[in-house]
């Protein structure tokens, strides 16, 4: 009976084991059912137990009396791969070579690997090595995407398959999509790669591909754990040499690359970062040599030679691809150096408002043609006709003037903008008045301002100051010690005048802004000299000219914040020190790395083309700006302010005095100005991600030992603070990691710096700013005293002195190409709520299905956005000649649209 018993059990063995493992088999039998039973799977250890449970019970013991051999049987790889848009010459040439050698066994190789150990080899079980078929066969296809297959013999002990490695033998590289694995018994095993994969000649090692199934490090299987190290440890490079551009390493590096002493001690920029008391962010470190001049200072990438970032960092080239970046870079390198040959220098003024109009309706003539190359990087600004003494170049009208041509001259649009134009996150509560300055009198002269209570009561609607303080009336926007260190500098520059501003607004009874008073300060130069001036609102055409001007150079002020402090230094330069670290020190299995990597997208490659192009000696930010050589000094005093604790959008609204806690509103705030458009919907896009990461840690990390003792993401954060924001390392307000909350809270303020925040400072940019006189970005004059010789010119043309106050034609022209650029979104944009492999990104089917849930989530948030810019009774969003607040509504169409949110700094 025993031997009947074994026989038969036996023979059940061996066909099970032929139905289940024999490939054939599977696809006609059991691809729907395993398909349908890893949908509603939780993990791998449930997917092993329910469909090995009736085998396990008659076979566990019984294997080992009879041993079984393994049976061999054939698994295949669908391997997806993103065609180039565009090749040049030597890259064609090089593509046929590498078509006509794959024949003759210079190919693609790939080799699975099980997270099982194999007990002979002491390894991991690995598959044959396969070779990608038919590569020289499709070579020539001009899709987008090319499917390629390979075929690995495994045995039936194989294990689940974990990794596989791709060794290039060709000449080039090729950009890896995807590899499904197609045979085994547990379903599909999908293995997101999104990588360019590098010539063994040029990166003689395999390269690893990890499949979508996400470990924490401490549960990492055997057969992946020397994977998973060395993986990091190629990521991180030995931080010596110099970075070649196909390289994939990441590190860190001060801000020593933006001056270029060798050309002159005009073109020298301070170092940012380190031992020179400047404290700020490490950026992604290149390896260039010193220059000849100054050894510590970085030798420069012009324009248009790309600078160093990580390979899989740089913009993708898909079908649609790089359309921002590569609009940027024709404006920076083809554009603007036009704009410059073609403006004279005797023709540097706008006269007049249709002279501004004009760039909208006639264009503006560049005499100096572009080539048909750029013009079709243009799409805006438009170039619109080729004549015969050059190119017309057409910009859109932003959008400022869509619906009131004159809305920007009312008091109450200058007041809108502080709380949903595209810097709504400056202004605050004004807790004492007059203000008071925090920088050292015995410098800057007396911290009390200019302002009394004379300049404002007869603002208050009948009330005392004290009572319209303690009834939360009050706000300010408070420039003045941003500038004020700074202006002895600044106003000696060739055309550049400004002076460190605050504005005071009362909140009206329904809801909306005014501003009462300007304070313009200029450094004290005497004991007696009268620095401060305050401007109140007109009372006759003389001051109303006088007020159109000091609220220009509020915005220039503004402009100027916004652009180095709230936008540069605050999403990008802080954001790229937790990008390097989670490279470094996460997996691409680990779980936060999963949820984190959208919104990492492209932020490295947008910062570095800025350092080159933007930021950089002499670039478009110092020539458009009212700082101009000091723009980053600016930023980098900034910096020494800065709090991560305190970035997130609850915490930054109550440190600004906006909103007071509550626990029994949502959010567990009450905003102090109920109509505040981008706080009432970035609070509701803060709570769905809130939501959203609470439900991906809890899944993962049920208690504090899983935090603390979780080793990559201990290493990711203490890395982020101690090597990438060094100069703050010591600073006693960096959240603690030690338990879920605390994860909680660092990846929701993180994700929403990366997509909402940035959002909501960047794609206003030319619909508010496109249109120079609502929104200038430098001033040239200072308001004229009596006493002034430049006063008779002010009272005989007002409007003539005004428009030589603003930037000129050249100035105007560069900054709205750039900002238009900036603005844009591209069509291969990736918003909140959106991943690129939606449903196979994590092997986790219990986080697929909350992803879902956010992503509804954010559905149903622009619907409600949608509503509030129709209600009338939101008078900062909806009424005649008002513009919607629309920078936060989750999606968006391509283009220059004010909406949408990316899931990355990209732009």
């Amino acid at each position: 009976m025993g031997i009947s018993l074994l026989e038969k059990s036996s023979s059940f063995m061996n066909s099970s084991s032929m139905a289940l493992f024999n490939p054939n088999n599977y696809h006609k039998e059991n691809h729907l059912w395993f398909n349908q039973q890893f949908q509603g799977r939780r993990n791998l250890s449930r997917r092993k137990a329910f469909k090995q449970s009736t085998m396990a019970a008659i076979s566990e013991n019984l294997i080992k009396v009879v041993p079984e051999k393994a049976v061999k049987f054939k698994v295949r790889a669908v391997v997806t791969v993103r065609n180039k848009n565009k090749e040049d010459l030597k890259e064609t040439i090089v593509k046929h070579l590498d078509a006509f050698t794959d024949k003759i066994g210079r190919n693609v190789t790939l080799e699975l690997i099980s997270t099982d150990m194999d007990p002979n080899t002491k390894g991991p079980k690995k598959s044959n090595q396969a070779v990608l078929k038919d590569w020289s066969k499709k070579s020539n296809l001009k899709t987008e995407r090319v499917n390629y297959t390979a075929e690995f013999i495994v045995d039936s002990n194989f294990g689940n398959p974990g990794a596989i490695t791709v060794t290039n033998k060709h000449q080039q590289e090729f950009f890896l999509e995807s590899i499904t694995i197609e045979g085994f018994a547990c379903g599909p095993v999908h293995f997101p790669c999104n990588s360019w994969v590098q010539p063994k000649k040029d990166h003689p090692g395999k390269r690893i591909f990890f499949s979508n199934q996400p470990y924490l490090p401490d549960e990492t299987p055997a057969g992946l754990k020397s994977l998973r190290e060395r993986e990091l440890r190629d990521l991180r490079g030995d931080g010596k040499g110099v970075r070649k551009l196909s390289d994939r390493i990441y590190d860190y590096d001060i801000y020593n690359d933006l001056g270029n002493p060798d050309k002159g001690i005009d073109f020298a920029r301070p170092k940012l970062g380190g031992d020179d008391n400047v404290p700020y962010p490490r950026r992604c470190r290149s390896g260039r040599v010193p220059t000849d001049t100054d050894i510590s200072a970085e030798s420069r990438v012009e324009k248009p030679n790309p600078t160093y970032v990580p390979r899989d960092e740089q913009f993708e080239e898909s079908k649609m691809n790089t359309f921002s970046t590569s609009r940027l870079k024709a404006v920076l390198h083809n554009l603007i150096p036009s704009l410059m040959a073609s403006i004279s220098s005797n023709n540097h003024d706008f006269k007049g408002f249709s002279d501004i109009d004009s760039l909208y309706s006639k264009g503006l003539l560049l005499k100096f043609g572009l080539q048909d190359e750029v013009l079709k990087k243009l799409p805006l600004p438009k170039v619109v006709s080729s004549i015969k003494e050059g190119d017309l170049l057409k910009y859109d009208t932003p959008k400022i003037l869509s619906k009131d041509k004159f809305a920007w001259l009312r008091d109450d649009e200058f007041a809108r903008q502080a709380i949903a134009g595209v810097n709504p996150v400056s202004i605050e509560k004004l807790q004492v008045f007059p203000p008071v300055s925090k920088l050292d009198p015995e410098i800057y002269g007396p911290q009390e301002s200019a302002l009394k209570e004379e300049h404002i009561l007869g603002h208050l609607n009948g009330m005392t100051v004290q009572e319209a303080l303690d009834a939360n009336k009050l706000f300010i926007v408070d420039h003045h010690d941003v500038y004020l260190s700074f202006l002895d500098r600044i106003n000696a520059l060739d055309g550049r005048k400004a002076y460190a501003t605050r504005t005071i607004f009362f909140l009206s009874d329904v809801g909306t802004l005014k501003p009462i008073a300007i304070e313009l300060s200029l450094p004290q130069t005497g004991p007696s000299s009268r620095s401060k001036r305050v401007v109140t609102p007109p009372v006759c055409a003389t001051g109303n000219w006088t007020w159109q001007i000091a609220k220009a150079h509020v915005c220039a002020n503004d402009a100027g914040v916004h652009q180095l402090v709230n936008h540069w230094l605050r999403t990008h330069a802080c954001l790229e020190p937790f990008i390097l670290a989670a490279h470094r020190q996460l997996s691409a299995m680990h779980p936060i790395y999963k949820l984190l990597d959208p919104h990492m997208r492209y932020t490295l490659e947008i910062n570095g083309l800025a350092r080159q192009s933007l930021l950089n000696a002499d670039g478009v930010i110092e020539a458009c700006f009212t700082p101009g050589r000091y723009c980053m000094e600016i930023s980098a005093a900034a910096y020494k302010n800065w709090r991560f604790d305190l970035e997130g959008l609850p915490a930054d609204l109550i440190r600004r005095g906006i909103a007071v806690p509550d626990s029994t509103q949502p959010h567990g705030l009450k905003l102090l100005i109920e109509d505040y458009p981008y706080a009432a919907d970035g609070l509701m896009i803060w709570g769905a991600i809130e939501s959203w990461v609470r439900d991906y840690v809890n899944h993962y990390y049920p208690s504090s030992a899983q935090v603390c003792s979780d080793r990559e993401l201990q290493a990711w954060y203490a890395e982020t603070i101690n090597v990438g924001h060094v100069d703050l390392r010591n600073e006693e307000w960096w959240p603690t990691l030690a338990t879920p909350e605390d994860l909680i809270s660092i990846l929701t303020t993180l994700i929403w710096l990366a997509s909402a925040q940035h959002a909501a400072l960047n794609f206003g940019q030319y619909p508010y700013g496109g249109y120079v006189p609502n929104r200038p970005p430098l001033m040239r004059r200072l308001i004229p005293d009596e006493n002034d010789p430049e006063y008779a010119v002010f009272l005989a043309d007002p409007q003539k002195y005004f428009f030589s106050a603003l930037p000129s034609l050249l100035q105007a022209t560069k900054f709205m190409a750039v900002v238009d650029t900036l603005s844009t979104h591209s069509p291969d944009e990736e918003y909140l709520g959106e991943r690129h492999q939606p449903s196979t990104w994590t092997g986790d089917a219990e986080i697929v299905e909350a992803f879902y849930k956010f992503s509804a989530e954010i559905g149903r948030i622009e619907k409600e956005i949608d509503e509030r810019n129709a209600d009338t009774k939101l008078k900062n969003r909806c009424g005649a000649g008002v513009l919607p607040y629309e920078l936060l509504a989750p999606s968006s169409g391509p283009g220059v649209t004010c909406r949408g949110v990316p899931n990355s700094v990209s732009i």
